[in-house]
């Protein structure tokens, strides 16, 4: 709930503390947010890029893939590395963040993601979840050094807005594909492949700014129906660039059971001093 983590919000006009009065949250300059009756507000400064967003369908393909379990050993390896309170940048269902909150040392959640969708959803995924949507590209509507620890899983990554609103001892955790991830799938169903740089990338990105603790693989073998299979491309970026009825020739083609391999780097970067 937004009550549980407006002390964390900064607003995005004139970075002045936010407080909940109602249902606004309002800063000492007057700038007010609305808070929608899902749940969730909107903090952005400007337009936003919504063009890049989830679309509707493809937030319900990720609840529905990620809700069945497939996805579980990721989740769990997150929630072991995470402590007391946890910013999830471009946190799409909430369902990552509600894993850390559900067991472990994870005291409350802030969820920011670019799709209204998504903070609909993750707005009621745990009630200690404050869900808002906000464009990671930008400043963060985050107070400096308020939380704990930061999620980065499959999403934008902002370096130097990761290392402003994390206090000192945070850590930031970052979960990205392997060159490995879905190998089976990605030339059969046309989807978009891992680049082949995204390690170095990473390294390019995080310099200066933070070092990396440590790194580990979560391997997780999956067989799918063919519906599984396609909801797991829906909400992916791939639902882009492949029509739905072609997508679902294609799935079709490879049977009734589907064996592929999900495989994410998760790494433990720390702030550079």
């Amino acid at each position: 709930m937004l009550s549980d983590v407006a002390d964390l919000l900064a607003c995005p006009l004139c970075r002045g503390d936010l407080t909940l009065q109602e249902r606004a949250l309002r800063c000492p300059a007057g700038h007010s947010f609305d808070v929608a009756r899902q749940g969730y507000a909107a903090l952005q400064a400007g337009a936003a890029a919504t063009g890049t967003a989830d679309t509707a369908a493809m937030v319900a393909a990720r609840a529905a893939f990620l809700d069945a379990g497939h996805y579980a050993p990721l989740a769990a390896a997150l929630a072991g590395l995470a402590f007391g309170t946890v910013l999830d940048a471009g946190a799409g269902t909430g369902h990552h963040l509600a894993a850390a909150l559900g067991g472990g040392a994870a005291d409350r959640g802030l969820a920011l993601d670019l799709s209204k969708y998504a903070m609909r959803r993750a707005a009621r995924a745990h009630p200690r979840i404050g869900a808002v949507v906000a464009d990671l590209w930008r400043g963060l509507p985050v107070r400096d050094a308020a939380v704990d620890t930061v999620y980065d899983v499959f999403a934008p990554r902002n370096a130097p807005e990761f290392r402003r609103v994390l206090r000192p001892g945070g850590r930031l955790l970052v979960a990205t594909p392997t060159e490995a991830h879905l190998a089976e799938l990605v030339r059969p169903l046309g989807m978009l492949s891992v680049d082949g740089r995204k390690a170095e990338r990473l390294a390019e990105t995080f310099a200066g700014t933070f070092r990396l603790e440590s790194a580990d693989l979560v391997t997780m073998p999956l067989r799918l129906t063919a519906e599984e299979a396609a909801t797991l491309v829906g909400m992916t970026p791939s639902a882009h660039h492949v029509p739905e009825e072609e997508l679902r020739e294609r799935v079709a083609a490879l049977g009734p059971r589907i064996d592929a391999t999900a495989q994410v780097r998760v790494a433990v970067y720390l702030p550079e001093r």
